[in-house]
């Protein structure tokens, strides 16, 4: 269960790593755009807040990546703390901006923390 525990966590972070390179450098390309949903006037308007939101996802990536690599008890703590700050902030985007976060973000994260929890 500690493999399936690392890959779910790993692929959480990388989902986060993906959605911080959205955000930071595609919100006004292609990709991004289709994302939002906005037109170029749009995209380009709200780019300063989407960068924002992309480096917060690259601080949770960042905080997953070091639970994996750190020893226990230490990593698994982290794993918790971040996975938690994952559901968290993808059942309030789900919520408050689109449903879609719900199945991307606060599921995959729900999951993975279960995994590390039955783990640990």
């Amino acid at each position: 269960m500690n493999t399936t525990a690392n890959v779910l966590v790993g692929l959480v972070a990388a989902l986060h790593i993906y959605i911080l390179v959205l955000e930071m450098f595609l919100w006004e390309r292609r990709p991004g755009r289709e994302l939002s949903g906005f037109d170029a006037d749009m995209a380009r308007a709200t780019a300063p807040l989407a960068a924002n939101q992309g480096l917060y996802n690259g601080f949770l990536a960042a905080g997953l990546i070091w639970g994996l690599i750190a020893a226990d008890p230490t990593g698994y703590r982290v794993q918790v703390f971040f996975l938690s700050c994952v559901l968290v902030a993808g059942l309030y985007g789900g919520f408050t901006a689109n449903r879609r976060i719900l199945v991307a973000q606060a599921l995959p994260g729900a999951l993975a923390l279960a995994a590390v929890l039955v783990a640990g």
